[in-house]
């Protein structure tokens, strides 16, 4: 593979990934791998702010040229932030999937559940099946 994964992070096997921010939230958004798998990103659709999401069940859409992909929640919380920018500017998750095209923060409500995510070297071995 071409890219990296970053250490911290924790993956699904739906290929998002959360970054515990170290105060309750996580920050949480695609792999690389899958904006790479979508082709180009041209509308993400956002959860509302405050919206009670339960992990593994879906929160939101990402619209490519391709298809069409739902976003399942890493992890069951409350929305506490959006990405904005995604709304003008979808392309973000394509251009840079692990910074700037983050999708939502989370205030966890069982911080456990992380511990359920696959590590980037479990992530690297599950994409390598």
């Amino acid at each position: 593979m071409d890219f990296e994964i970053p250490d911290n992070y924790r993956f699904t096997g739906d290929h998002e990934w959360t970054e515990d921010n170290g105060d309750g939230t996580v920050t949480v958004g695609i792999s690389h791998h899958a904006q790479d798998a979508l082709g180009d990103i041209v509308f993400v659709e956002l959860p509302a702010l405050g919206a009670v999401v339960e992990r593994e069940e879906d929160f939101g859409v990402v619209e490519s040229v391709k298809t069409v992909s739902d976003l399942y929640a890493p992890v069951s919380g409350e929305v506490v932030e959006i990405n904005e920018e995604l709304e003008d500017a979808p392309e973000l998750v394509n251009e840079s999937p692990y910074d700037r095209g983050w999708i939502v923060r989370i205030q966890m409500s069982d911080a456990e559940e992380l511990s359920d995510l696959m590590d980037a070297d479990g992530y690297q071995s599950f994409l390598s099946e």
